[in-house]
């Protein structure tokens, strides 16, 4: 067998090789989000103060609440029902 042969020159111009393997310019990512969700208006979070022992005694009625087989209870929703038993007449002022 002979020599191999050459093509003569370079198939694969630098100028290829160099455009190939030059850093590309990123593309600004597209966010693609969803419509956003119309916020609910049948109740709003609010903050308030409690004394630590209240925050104690509403933690304690809910854990028995659970133990009576409410197993969703909730300080939000031990608060609502006694909204809905105050007896605004009872209530001493200043309290």
């Amino acid at each position: 067998m002979g020599a191999p042969k050459s093509l003569g020159e370079d198939p694969i111009d630098d100028r290829l090789l160099d455009e190939f393997y030059a850093p590309r310019p990123r593309r600004a990512r597209v966010r693609r989000t969803a419509a956003p969700k119309p916020r609910p208006t049948h109740y709003k979070i609010v903050c308030i103060s409690l004394y630590t022992d209240d925050i104690d005694r509403l933690e304690r009625l809910v854990a028995e609440l659970k133990k009576r087989g409410h197993t969703k209870a909730n300080k939000s929703q031990l608060i609502r029902a006694a909204l809905d038993q105050v007896d605004l007449d009872r209530i001493p002022k200043g309290y």
